[in-house]
């Protein structure tokens, strides 16, 4: 397989791996939270990499879960306290937690491979330069089996816990009645979150694990209303912009993961203009309707007051008629 290939399959399976837990995230108003784990896991990374001084240690991958599950649990005991919002909070943890795992890179680590740069941004130019090679046959790049591991998770989890987690998601009250435990689902959701974001984040970077995580779902949350469509949504529309997003990289020489992630955004401007129910051209267009058909109801509704009075509703025309209905376009304009 090409180096072109593997490139874009990367992406594709990033982008679906991303898009299915961020359906949940989206319909649970949590969508910046994807943006504070991506970066908090950073601490865990390190904290876990001075405990085994190792950086293929399967560890770093445990601590940067965790530290993720550290983050959630850090904003809603923030949140809990009603003293602050939950992006308050998030405001709060986010920027803290990562600024410490900054400076215990540049303070203790700085002559080991933890390149801040490279864990925001990210180069998927290079992940098919780290090999797999099982019994010295080389079966491809390393980021196809591992981020193919995550997707496979991902999927499996949704699809065994589906009804908790629609139910949690849409009625946490109802849930708890039923005997689902929100809590633990809400926290599973979120080690799944960052075991995502940190599978993933080596290969493409933390903004463009955001970008597939947030971008996808919000797109498809516009064009259905069935959580079964809109993450089969969220899947092909990360999966069509990933693979976009690289050949307009080709094309124009630029960064391929922004390429993908103004690709994106590209893409959910579109709906947003477009979709047939919830885009804002058809909102406009409901909008003119409903203050048409105030108008015509409103003109039916004085009609009607006049047949009380025979005299009178022979003598009012048209333009008695507009006066009691100050502000109503012409009878003409409403055809």
């Amino acid at each position: 397989m090409s180096p072109h290939l593997e490139i874009q399959l990367i992406a594709v399976i990033v982008a679906v791996a991303c898009a299915l837990p961020g359906v949940f995230l989206v319909l649970r108003r949590m969508s910046m939270m994807a943006d504070s784990i991506t970066h908090t896991i950073l601490l865990g990374i390190v904290l876990a990499f001075f405990i085994t001084h190792e950086l293929s240690s399967p560890l770093l991958i445990l601590g940067a879960a965790l530290m993720g599950v550290v983050t959630v649990w850090l904003t809603e005991m923030l949140v809990r306290t009603r003293l602050l919002a939950e992006d308050a909070a998030m405001g709060i943890v986010f920027p803290l937690l990562f600024s410490i795992a900054i400076i215990l890179i540049t303070r203790y680590a700085g002559s080991v491979h933890l390149d801040t740069d490279s864990v925001l941004l990210g180069e998927l130019a290079f992940a098919p330069f780290d090999r797999m090679v099982v019994a010295g046959v080389d079966i491809g790049a390393r980021a196809i089996y591992t981020t193919g591991t995550l997707l496979f998770i991902n999927l499996a989890a949704i699809i065994i816990f589906f009804k908790e987690l629609k139910i949690v998601t849409f009625d946490p009250l109802l849930a708890a009645v039923l005997g689902f435990m929100p809590g633990l689902v809400h926290y599973g959701l979120m080690t799944l979150v960052s075991l995502t974001a940190v599978g993933t984040f080596q290969a493409v970077g933390s903004i463009l694990v955001v970008t597939f995580m947030i971008g996808p779902p919000v797109t498809a949350y516009l064009l259905t209303d069935d959580l079964k469509w809109m993450l089969i949504l969220s899947g092909l529309i990360g999966a069509a912009n990933g693979i976009l997003g690289y050949h307009t990289a080709a094309l124009l020489d630029v960064s391929i993961a922004g390429s993908m992630a103004v690709m994106t955004g590209i893409a959910f401007l579109l709906v947003f203009v477009f979709a047939p129910h919830r885009g804002l051209i058809s909102a406009l267009r409901r909008r003119r309707n409903q203050k048409i058909q105030f108008a015509k109801m409103t003109i039916l509704f004085h009609l009607y007051n006049y047949e009380d009075s025979e005299d009178e509703a022979t003598r009012a025309g048209i333009d008695d008629i507009q006066t009691h209905c100050a502000g109503i376009p012409p009878l003409r304009r409403m055809s």
